[in-house]
């Protein structure tokens, strides 16, 4: 009869907890330092200082 190994199957579910919760501590702190966006999600072009949306565009 085989034993399940616990304690390695326990170790793995801790350390896939701690790396989720590394992720989502990441993902806030990026909200939080990233610039607030108008409720639309897009700025228009307009809208964005420095954008000719009239001139023909360089191809480089």
């Amino acid at each position: 009869m085989t034993r399940n190994n616990f304690s390695y199957e326990k170790r793995q579910r801790e350390l896939e907890k701690k790396r989720k919760a590394e992720e989502k501590a990441k993902r806030k702190l990026e909200a939080k330092n990233a610039p607030a966006e108008p409720e639309g999600g897009a700025t228009e072009a307009s809208e964005q200082p420095g954008l000719d949306t009239d001139a023909p565009q360089e191809l480089s």
